[in-house]
């Protein structure tokens, strides 16, 4: 997948930015970028659109930004020249579309029916648009219509929100969501950033959805793995079950019979998407261990643990 396409999928969410005040650029891009939502497309809509995306790249220039509701060759020229990264267009503009080919710009073009997706695929396109999704039928219609084209990824906008995304986000063919539920239009005209940032923050946390799985203790050997996990298992009146590597006493507590990380354990922490969650932590300078990563037969991120330690105790993500 093109390296842009990955970082989107990574991110999650794709806000989409409706901005006619250019003092707000940098503000909404810091945002976005410490908040756990280092993107941003910016819609065509204002005369101000490729000014903001300039800004925005000049001052932060490893967040994405692309330009969104693209609909002329010369609106192309101006995001890119401005330092876009992305074109999002709301249709298939066959002419938009070839110029962006033509000139290895990344373009993501609006694709509801087979006649739009065959040309994207024809195109050597990797991911379209579907918008807007819920009045085109859903994740329902979207699955559907991917079935005989399954090397496409869509990105849905056009009502998704905090409460529906996961559902969309969950499917692997969905690179990434996009929309403005938590950057909408009045919310920038009158400057209310911390809504905006109470808004992003929350839809970040709800998309990546920590958990505490269990609490894992490190002991020594199996005889007192089995000890420690009946002593609670009796404690807390739960059943006990044992494993290769280790002696579960419900689901709350995994006496590890071999340690491998941590100096007293590890903490289990559930989470909607452990692929995501490692691209949120390495952002704010929480490593992986490498070594450590598993997956799924479906080559999903099912499992890695951090470098960081709390306590004596490792970090344990694992997929819900």
């Amino acid at each position: 997948m093109n390296q842009i396409l990955q970082n989107i999928h990574e991110i999650g969410i794709v806000p989409v930015l409706v901005i006619d005040r250019v003092d707000l650029a940098v503000p909404l891009a810091k945002i976005l970028k410490e908040s756990g939502m280092p993107c941003a497309e910016i819609a065509f809509r204002t005369d101000e659109a490729a000014q903001v995306i300039g800004i925005m790249k000049k001052e932060y220039p490893d967040m994405l930004v692309g330009a969104g509701t693209v609909l002329t060759i010369d609106q192309v020229k101006a995001a890119v020249e401005q330092g876009a990264d992305f074109i999002v267009s709301p249709g298939f503009n066959p002419s938009v579309v070839q110029y962006c080919v033509d000139h290895d710009i990344l373009i993501m073009p609006g694709a509801v029916n087979p006649s739009d997706v065959e040309r994207a695929l024809e195109l050597g396109l990797e991911a379209v648009k579907f918008f807007p999704v819920i009045a085109n039928g859903g994740l329902d219609a979207i699955r559907y219509l991917s079935g005989p084209y399954s090397n496409l990824r869509f990105m849905p906008t056009g009502g998704i929100h905090t409460g529906n995304m996961n559902e969309y986000l969950d499917c692997p063919i969905i690179l990434a969501v996009g929309g403005d539920w938590m950057v909408e239009g009045s919310l920038i005209k009158e400057g209310r950033l911390d809504q905006i940032k109470a808004l992003v923050e929350e839809s970040v946390a709800a998309m990546l959805g920590f958990e505490l799985a269990h609490v894992g203790l490190n002991c020594e050997g199996e005889k007192d793995a089995q000890e420690a996990a009946e002593r609670f298992a009796g404690i807390f009146g739960v059943p006990t079950a044992g494993y290769p590597g280790a002696v579960f006493a419900g689901t709350m507590l995994e006496a590890v019979k071999q340690p491998v990380y941590g100096t007293a354990g590890h903490i289990g922490i559930y989470t909607n998407s452990v692929e995501r969650a490692v691209r949120y932590l390495n952002d704010r300078g929480y490593t992986c261990r490498e070594e450590s990563r598993q997956y799924r037969a479906d080559g999903r991120l099912s499992c890695v643990y951090l470098e960081e330690e709390i306590g004596g105790f490792a970090i344990h993500l694992l997929q819900k």
